[in-house]
């Protein structure tokens, strides 16, 4: 069964970038979409972009469209969320997970394997 790891948080000021990365280990990522979701105190988890197993099919909340883009790169199993111009209010803790699929509209299916998150602090 496939196992998550996110890395690539921290704290970073307004305007800045960051680049996330989710590895997967125990399987390969050729036949998972992924989905890159943040949560902050109090609130619901939020799925913020996804990518489906032909690239094709990939998503993005409003909040972060123009700023953030998800990528993947099979033959190192990983999944990377780039992450620019930064705002306060992207601070969050941000997990991945394997979902069923990614629409490009709606964004990510039901999820399945969740990483332990990772904690991007944007502040001046």
């Amino acid at each position: 069964q496939v196992q998550l790891a996110e890395s690539g948080g921290g704290l970073v000021q307004p305007g800045g970038s960051l680049r996330l990365s989710c590895a997967a280990s125990g399987s390969s990522f050729d036949w998972y979409s992924v989905g890159w979701f943040r949560q902050t105190p109090g609130k619901e988890r939020e799925g913020i972009s996804c990518i489906g197993i032909t690239r094709g099919s990939i998503y993005y909340t409003d909040s972060v469209k123009g700023r953030f883009t998800i990528s993947r790169d099979d033959a190192k199993n990983t999944v990377d969320l780039q992450m620019n111009n930064l705002k306060p209010e992207d601070t969050a803790v941000y997990y991945c997970a394997t979902v069923d699929y990614c629409d490009p509209t709606y964004g990510p299916g039901s999820t399945h394997t969740w990483g332990s998150g990772t904690q991007v602090t944007v502040s001046s």
